[in-house]
């Protein structure tokens, strides 16, 4: 989910409702002692009580290879106000994988034991240190060795991801191999992957022996579906209310990013979109073509059902240091 559910997505996704934790996306730790700054750039929430403008609490995640190093961050990021650290030894990009970080790891369950206990003898007991793998990086034969290596160093809880770093995104997902790392360890295990409805969410419950889940793609796909999984929906948003949902989206990014990132934003969230609604696969097709931003506001302002005046969103356009009115959602 990197490049697109950052904190401003979070704050829209968490007002919608129905999360108990985010994950920030993971900061690159190589050999120094990142600046202050660079936390704060990554999770503003860090200046609210690392929580979300609605209050869900927000896990800072580490990425790296070098046990000290990664203790020495997770302590400044301690300091700065974390509501817990997350260590990612789950992401399958190549350009991670090559510079030993993510996935690649799989492969030494000691590197993983050492760097879970180093960054847990670094970080207050106050502050919970949890860990998120895949299956393995070719296979899944060190699954079991690696969970137990990252109990073992100190982690609290494990969210899987029940595909090895070779599956990708492929589905399916392997949820019976929760269910058999479940079993030989203690800690509180979290199933991951290929979780998009409601009922993928039961089936996952009942094969992996999890009730606790780990959702990305998924809630991008469907916002509400944190909601309708917890029972407190039983449909999805309109697509008139998702599309409204996306102009403040687009409003709030005018201050914040060039026009070119703003529109690859928006349009990598409809490629997601597409897969809950037909009609977000009828304009990704015209949006992915889009290259100012007259033409995606004319898209966004479009059949609104928000309600907004057209003279008002003319004006929304064209107040760009105004405040941004995704707090409304």
């Amino acid at each position: 989910m990197e490049g697109l559910l950052d904190f401003r997505l979070r704050d829209i996704i968490t007002k919608i409702g129905g999360i108990d934790q985010c994950v920030s996306e993971f900061i690159r730790v190589n050999d120094t002692l990142l600046p202050s700054q660079r936390f704060y750039r990554y999770v503003p929430e860090l200046n609210h009580n690392c929580r979300t403008k609605a209050g869900v609490p927000v896990k800072v995640q580490l990425l790296g290879s070098d046990p000290v190093c990664m203790a020495e961050n997770a302590a400044k990021v301690a300091s700065l106000g974390a509501y817990g650290i997350d260590l990612n030894f789950g992401c399958p990009a190549p350009t991670v994988n090559r510079n030993r970080g993510g996935a690649v790891l799989l492969k030494e369950p000691d590197v993983l034991y050492k760097i879970v206990y180093e960054t847990r003898k670094a970080v207050p007991s106050t502050i919970p240190v949890t860990a998120k793998m895949r299956l393995g990086f070719e296979s899944t034969e060190q699954a079991i060795d690696c969970a137990k290596a990252l109990e073992g160093g100190g982690a609290e809880e494990i969210v899987v991801h029940a595909r090895t770093k070779m599956d990708g995104y492929k589905p399916p997902a392997y949820w019976e191999w929760i269910a058999k790392i479940k079993k030989e360890v203690r800690v509180s295990i979290v199933a991951n992957g290929e979780i998009w409805t409601k009922e993928d969410a039961i089936r996952c419950h009942e094969i992996s022996g999890c009730s606790d889940l780990m959702i990305g793609r998924g809630m991008i796909a469907n916002p509400t579906l944190a909601l309708e999984i917890q029972g407190e929906r039983n449909e999805a948003f309109p697509w008139e209310e998702m599309k409204s949902i996306l102009y403040k989206y687009w409003i709030h990014l005018a201050s914040l990013m060039d026009t070119q990132s703003r529109l690859g934003r928006i349009k990598q969230w409809l490629y997601y979109l597409s897969r809950q609604y037909s009609e977000a696969q009828k304009d990704f097709t015209a949006v992915k073509r889009f290259t100012n931003q007259e033409e995606m506001d004319l898209y966004l302002c479009e059949d609104l059902a928000a309600g907004i005046e057209v003279e008002m969103q003319r004006k929304a356009f064209r107040c760009i240091g105004a405040e941004s009115p995704v707090g409304d959602l």
